[in-house]
């Protein structure tokens, strides 16, 4: 355990160049302590590692040194090839670098570990794109691609949902989700994500930015995530359902409303239950989510988004009585 901890530190410290005792604790999971004997041990045994003192200070290792590609075990071996994305790759115009990477990652592996790895590109798979969807092939990923990785600013012509706008933006970040690509970018200072399909018009730009301090472009995507859910699902409908009607929502509903509804246990007597499901802001939107339910859900509350779903069946029932009778 400790031979792998000590590799883990050293990896550490040669792929992020300084590091606090307290974040390498946190990474190997054990006490600020622990860390201080294992540097001493490392120290000790040859290895160039010193300690910056103050408050921006850390560990690192002497400049030039670098750590063997050894100690793998089969699962991380495997786990290096499973993070292989041939699709996203290819967007990003990496397609060929990550296959040189991979090669020359099988040819430093130990012998015994590369049937493993090999195995595991062949049996793993990553599809990205949800059902029923295709990847998004935007036209200027890889300008933006290049930009966000010289940290230089880039000018846009961007269609929203309501105008076309231009903006210049740094790019910070790029994220793959559900075969889209979004673009976390700042502008005067407030960091917005834009999806790189709607992204018109692109020129790269030569003048280069300060990336934020601390910016987590993961962080960031989960809080801006989880914000825009809550944004567009601010009420709540409470909504009577069928035995089937319960699969049905539960089946057809976007993950943030199926975790956050609330369905009573207590049964009338055809069998079915009251939920508390949230919805849309407009009533419009409510209904369009609800509707997807059929003739398997009843809205109770509250009574304006009651009246819409009359209203829009009314007129769908009105259009197919004339089609038929036409």
């Amino acid at each position: 355990m400790r031979a792998s901890r000590m590799l883990s530190i050293l990896t550490t410290l040669q792929a992020r160049g300084q590091v606090t005792a307290p974040e390498l604790a946190e990474a190997c999971e054990v006490s600020v302590r622990t860390i201080y004997r294992d540097i001493d041990a490392l120290a000790a045994s040859g290895v160039p590692v010193y300690a910056d003192r103050g408050a921006e200070g850390g560990y690192r290792l002497l400049d030039g040194y670098r750590v063997r590609l050894n100690g793998l075990s089969p699962s991380e071996a495997g786990a290096l090839f499973l993070a292989g994305l041939p699709g996203p790759a290819a967007a990003l115009g990496l397609d060929a670098a990550m296959i040189a990477a991979q090669n020359k990652l099988m040819a430093a592996l130990p012998a015994n570990l590369r049937e493993d790895a090999g195995r595991m590109q062949e049996r793993f798979h990553l599809d990205a794109p949800g059902w029923f969807g295709e990847a998004e092939q935007p036209k200027h990923l890889r300008t933006i691609a290049g930009a966000t990785l010289r940290e230089t600013f880039i000018r846009i012509r961007y269609q929203s949902w309501r105008a076309e706008k231009r903006r210049r933006v740094a790019p910070l970040g790029l994220v793959l989700k559900g075969g889209g690509w979004y673009l976390a970018g700042q502008v005067d200072g407030n960091v917005r994500t834009y999806r790189v399909a709607r992204v018109l018009d692109c020129t790269a730009l030569d003048e280069r930015f300060d990336r934020p301090t601390g910016f987590d472009l993961a962080a960031y995507w989960q809080d801006a995530t989880l914000r825009l859910e809550a944004e567009m699902h601010p009420d709540v409908a409470v909504v009577r359902l069928s035995p089937l009607g319960v699969k049905l929502l539960d089946a057809l509903s976007q993950p943030y409303v199926r975790t956050r509804t609330q369905i009573e246990e207590a049964k009338d007597a055809d069998g079915w239950r009251i939920a508390r499901v949230p919805t849309g802001k407009t009533s419009w939107h409510a209904a369009a989510e609800l509707l997807r339910l059929g003739a398997e859900a009843e809205v109770l509350e509250p009574a304006h988004l009651r009246e819409k779903m009359a209203e829009m069946t009314q007129a769908m029932a009105l259009r197919y009585r004339a089609a038929r009778k036409a």
